[in-house]
């Protein structure tokens, strides 16, 4: 069985940073591509970014381009999203999701069910 467990998000002011954990379990880690989905109240849920798990391909939202960064430690089976210049924008749920398909997280209509694993998710707020 699929867990993923986020931790890391909080609350940070406008121009911070904030790292994003995202613990994973109950699979063989490199075989899924993992990515973190966000989402804003009132709002639709976002793929932010994603790494592949056959050649570490990286994807990011057009909204976080240069801003976020995701990277993978296959000995610790743990993915990171390092956010900086943190926007008030910027403040939603953070969950983090695997799949063995990773246009998955592409999708504007994806549903936690989707996706074969779906964490619950971790707050970042952004505010002065």
């Amino acid at each position: 069985q699929l867990q993923l467990v986020e931790s890391g998000g909080g609350l940070a002011q406008p121009g911070g940073s904030l790292t994003l954990s995202c613990s994973v379990s109950g699979f063989t880690f490199d075989t899924y591509t993992i990515g973190w989905v966000r989402q804003a109240p009132g709002k639709e849920r976002e793929g932010v970014s994603y790494i592949r798990s056959s050649d570490r391909t990286t994807y990011y939202a057009d909204s976080v381009k240069a801003r976020f960064s995701i990277s993978r430690d296959n000995a610790k089976n743990t993915v990171y999203l390092q956010l900086n210049s943190l926007k008030p924008e910027d403040t939603a749920i953070y969950y983090c999701a695997a799949d063995r398909v990773a246009t998955m997280f592409l999708d504007p209509s994806m549903e936690p069910d989707d996706f074969d694993g779906w964490g619950h998710g971790t707050q970042v707020t952004v505010s002065a």
